[in-house]
């Protein structure tokens, strides 16, 4: 049973409140630390204060003190999203105080086996289904982490009965010494949050960390078809339970007929084939037809074979999951159906924010594409939506600070209705504009998809508020 006595007496520094940093600190107090929280946002925006002074926690709002950060710090745990540029976190880094995120802590405090599923693309609804799956199945999943519920909000509740079923960032897991999942899941690699990690050498290495201190009592689960995912293999101790589409497994989930490496078979459809599971012994188990799996698109079948990988190494027979994948509808602004108007069909994917997400999400219809595009500008050309934007999209509207960017790659991919979408009084307003726009172009039996490929954060909050501004404008139409 893991245990918090380490942190006894310490003095602990959390830096950001918000929902996990309240949680870590309300832990390391009960487990006998001395902690100061602080947060560089003012006193009144910092509602969280007053719960945690009320408990006996030291609060600091409105700035870093130059005086936050000293030898006598034993630990700082900083919130994920906080950059390790940061003057707090420089001080730490050079006084070689360690510096972590809450899945650490919440990791010595966990006794449930944990299922920690990372990648660029597909992490929640991955981590959603295999709740899914392990609950249909009889097991007793928890589903927490980056997904909702704080990894320590859920660990100071499980037992040993139960299985954290975990959702892990590049950001929180960046942060990581110790932490050691039972059965480690890695989806893909993508060029992503450089703009935090600097580079992507840092961000696969935060990726990889998911596996650096497991053994080979554990199991990590990777996707075969990914160049980068499958690199890693001589670095990774635990067993390895692989899933593929491209290629038929000794051991492992596959597809039979495989599909094309090259994607030339995209548009055959997925009638005929089988999703199949391979053991050590030899033996192949039919999982479901490709064509019952509940959500649509390419990279739902990848997702759905990652999760029935993860579901079968933590003890689910594969007879046990084809209810559950066809059950399935999702998670939402993942590829989320709206609405349909007119004959138009209007889906919600505001969680693509880069390039590879939209391409999964353009390469998921058939039907002719609408799409609304644009966000945050993080360095990206996005000349590799090219090959997707052709004979698919037939119109695009663009918005946000890279939509003269991604003009210039509609105009190489050979498309004529090129819209940019000025800002106008707000960003809902800049919004709901452009999906009246996408709607005046759209005829029946068109798809019209918000699949920015970018970041929300140059004029929304979140990727969710923008997907939720999106669906109310479609709803107004």
């Amino acid at each position: 049973m893991r245990q918090l006595d380490d942190y006894r007496d310490k003095n602990i520094v959390v830096l950001g409140l918000a929902r996990s940093g309240v949680q870590v600190a309300k832990v390391l107090h009960q487990a006998g630390a001395t902690v100061i929280v602080n947060d560089r946002k003012e006193r009144e925006q910092c509602p969280e204060a007053s719960e945690l002074e009320a408990l006996g926690i030291s609060v600091i709002c409105g700035g870093h003190p130059d005086d936050l950060i000293h030898s006598g710090v034993a630990l700082l745990v900083k919130n994920p999203g906080i950059p390790y540029s940061v003057p707090p976190v420089q001080k730490a880094l050079e006084l070689n105080i360690p510096v972590v995120t809450e899945v650490e802590i919440a990791y010595h405090l966990c006794v449930a086996p944990i299922i920690g599923i990372t990648g660029s693309n597909g992490k929640t609804t991955t981590t959603t289904w295999v709740g899914n799956l392990l609950e249909s199945a009889g097991l007793s999943p928890i589903v927490a982490g980056n997904i909702g519920t704080p990894l320590s909000e859920a660990a100071a509740e499980a037992t040993e009965n139960d299985w954290m079923v975990v959702e892990l960032s590049s950001f929180q897991l960046k942060g990581t010494e110790k932490f050691r999942p039972r059965i480690a899941a890695l989806l893909n690699i993508a060029e992503t949050h450089l703009d935090y990690h600097g580079g992507m050498d840092d961000y696969i290495a935060s990726k990889a960390k998911l596996f650096a201190n497991q053994t080979a009592e554990d199991i990590a689960v990777l996707n075969w078809d990914d160049p980068v995912c499958r690199n890693l293999v001589p670095y990774i101790k635990a067993r390895i339970v692989p899933f593929s589409m491209n290629e038929s497994l000794r051991e492992g989930v596959h597809i039979i007929p495989p599909y094309a490496a090259d994607g030339s078979d995209s548009d055959e459809g997925d009638q005929g084939r089988t999703m199949v599971y391979t053991d050590g012994d030899g033996f192949t188990h039919e999982i479901i037809r490709v064509e019952n799996i509940g959500l649509p698109g390419r990279f739902n079948v990848g997702n759905a074979m990652a999760a029935c990988a993860i579901a079968i190494s933590a003890g689910v027979t594969p007879d046990k999951l084809e209810e559950a994948l066809t059950h399935f509808r999702g998670v939402e602004h993942r590829l989320e159906f709206v609405s349909e108007l007119q004959g138009v069909s209007y889906y919600n994917n505001s969680k693509a924010t880069n390039s590879k997400a939209t391409h999964m999400a353009l390469t998921s219809f058939k039907e002719p594409i609408i799409l609304i595009a644009g966000g945050l500008d993080r360095g990206s050309d996005y000349e590799e939506l090219i090959p997707s934007l052709q004979g698919r999209v037939k119109a695009i509207v663009l918005l946000g600070e890279t939509r003269e960017k991604l003009a210039k790659a509609a105009i190489k991919a050979g498309l004529k209705d090129i819209i940019l979408v000025d800002n106008e009084k707000d960003a809902a307003a800049t919004l709901t504009s452009a999906v009246q726009k996408a709607a005046s172009l759209a005829e029946k039996g068109d798809i019209v998809l918000l699949s920015p490929a970018c970041a929300s954060w140059d004029m929304f909050p979140s990727y969710e508020v923008r997907g939720d501004i999106f669906k109310e404008a479609v709803h107004n139409l």
